[in-house]
This record gives C-alpha cells, structure tokens and sequence, in this order.
C-alpha cells in the first residue's frame, strides 16, 4: 500500500470516529450555511446591521445551550438554566444601573462567581438527594426563577453605555460584531479547557456508562456536581451576555432558554443519552435556531410559527439518530 493511500485511510477512520463522537461537529456548519444562505436569498439587503443583530438575538441562548450541554454530556439534564440566566440578568442590570464601566466589569466577575455558586447548589442538591435530574432541576429551577422576581419585579435596571458596548459594538469591522467575539472567548476559555482535562474525560465517561466510570476510577458524584457548576457559569454568562445585548433585566426571559437551550443541544448533536457530542454544535444550532424566525419575519409569516419548525426540526433529527443507534446495535 503506498503512503498517500495509506494516509487517506487514516484520514477516513479519524473522520469516522470524530463523526461518531461529535456528530454536529459536520452537520452544523453546513445546517448554518444552508439556513444563512436562504436567509440571505429572502433578504437580499442582508446587511452588517442585521448580522450584528443575529448575533446579540443568538447570544444568550448560545450560552443557554452551552450551559446545557456540559449537563447531558454527563448523563444529566438542567431545567434551572433558564431560571438561572434571569437571577445572573437581573442582578446585573439591578447592580449595574448607577456604576462605572470598571464597576461594572467587577460586578459582572461577582455574578459569573454567584452563577457558578447557583450551580453548584444545583449540583448537591441532585448528588444528595439522589433525585432524577429533571425534578430536582425543576424544582430549582422554581426557585431561581422567584429570586429573579424577587430581585427585579418587571424588566428594568441597566448598565453604563461602555459595558453595553461589549455586547452590541462591532469590532474592527462592522461585519464582526463583538458579540461573536465575546461567545468565541467565553466559550474557548471555559470549554476548551475543560473538555481536554481529565474533568473533560470523565463527564463524557460518566454520560457514556456510569458503571464503566465507577469501575475505571471515577468518582461519579463529583463529576455530575461539576457539571452542573459548569452549567450555573455558563447560565451566568449568558444573563451578563442578555444584559449586554439589551441594556434591561427581565425576570421572566428565563423561561424561553431553558426549552430552546435545551432544543439547540438536541439540534447541534449531542446525544440526550450522554457521553456524545461537543460544544461546537449547539453553539451554531443557537444561531440556526435565532434565523428561523428571523426568515419568517422576512417573509412577512408569524414569528411564532418558528416554534412549530423547531419543533419539528428536533423531532425529525431525534429519529435520525434513534435510527443510527440501531443500525449501530445490530452490527
């Protein structure tokens, strides 16, 4: 066999098995594509405006999804995040009204901090109590979503105009709005270190088989608890990011996150069993997710007709992959 061939085989099998670890790792980009091309052809004005728009409307619920997937990769589901978002917006917008700029970078610390704590909370109250994961994250999510109220009883608050700027300004060139910047940092900042730790190793074991994990040496209990902290700091990012985007809290914004958060991880790949999947594809999916409405309202239909193509989108991509799982079982 000669060398070019060779490579190519290797070539072909490393595909294969990223394919099979990450299945939107290939999809999504090309779902994007598709979905902004005929967004594109609807609106031929298509303009930098409207790109920086897409971006602060895809913004929060990337982070939402984000939020989510550490959770199911680990076998888990979180039904707080949403709620979760809300506390991190409205404590921003509340504590942020009347500061500095440099205030409101430290304030912005705070919260990300109290996120990652909310989450952690999350995280022993599922370890502990032995609860499954959908009750005790929507009970919690109950919780979080009265301290919002609590916090902010309609939307108001907001931030200095600098703070703002992070989230809604361009940077460079108009066609790259900050707000890409700030999701590509955020998320390469958390995610690509963690997903490379043996934390990151032991979340997809533990989503994979969490017998196998036990068995192999990993403590299962810590790994859940650590993915729903990840989950609060990433919801917490995502309720700064909305801040940002919007200039307002809104207690009840949370609501919208959790089920379209918890669509764009469906959409983007990852695998409600656990143990499959990566970060890249929910993250577009949040932005493939963000157009659908967007091309309705180009096409002078109802916006919330969108909710029936997510829907459907979700249920057609869930049957494909039932599928695939059981061609795979029967070889």
């Amino acid at each position: 066999m000669t060398a070019p061939a060779a490579l190519n085989i290797r070539l072909t099998k490393r595909l294969q098995r990223s394919l099979r670890r990450d299945p939107g790792l290939f999809f999504m980009p090309a779902l994007l594509i598709v979905s902004f091309a005929i967004t594109v052809a609807i609106h031929p004005q298509f303009s930098d405006f409207d790109l920086q728009s897409l971006a602060m409307g895809a913004l929060p619920l990337a982070f939402a999804a984000a939020a989510q997937t550490v959770v199911v990769i680990a076998g888990g589901i979180d039904l707080s995040v949403g709620s979760m978002m809300a506390v991190a917006n409205v404590l921003a917008a509340s504590l942020m009204e009347k500061a500095s700029f440099g205030q409101s970078l430290l304030l912005a610390l705070a919260v990300l901090i109290g996120g990652a704590g909310i989450g952690a909370l999350n995280g022993l109250i599922v370890v502990i109590s032995r609860i499954p994961d959908v009750v005790a994250t929507l009970t919690s999510g109950f919780i979080w979503g009265g301290v919002a109220l609590l916090i902010l009883e309609k939307p108001g608050g907001g931030a200095p105009q600098e703070f703002l700027n992070l989230g809604t300004g361009t940077l460079f060139t108009p066609w790259l709005p900050n707000a890409l910047v700030l999701l590509a940092a955020a998320v390469g900042v958390i995610w690509i270190p963690l997903r490379r730790s043996k934390l990151g190793l032991q979340l997809y074991a533990v989503g994979s088989d969490r017998i196998a994990a036990f068995r192999s040496g990993v403590n299962i209990d810590r790994t859940r608890f650590a993915a729903y902290l990840f989950s609060g700091l990433f919801s917490a990012v995502g309720g700064v990011g909305f801040t940002m985007t919007t200039g307002i809290g809104a207690p009840l914004a949370g609501v919208y996150y959790t089920l379209s958060g918890l669509a764009a991880v469906v959409v983007g790949g990852v695998s409600l069993a656990g143990g499959r999947g990566g970060m890249l594809g929910p993250v577009l999916a949040a932005f493939v997710l963000t157009l659908i409405p967007t091309d309705l309202i180009f096409l002078n239909i109802d916006p919330n007709f969108g909710q029936v193509i997510q829907g459907t989108l979700i249920v057609v991509i869930v049957m494909i992959g039932g599928f695939v799982d059981m061609e795979r079982s029967r070889k």
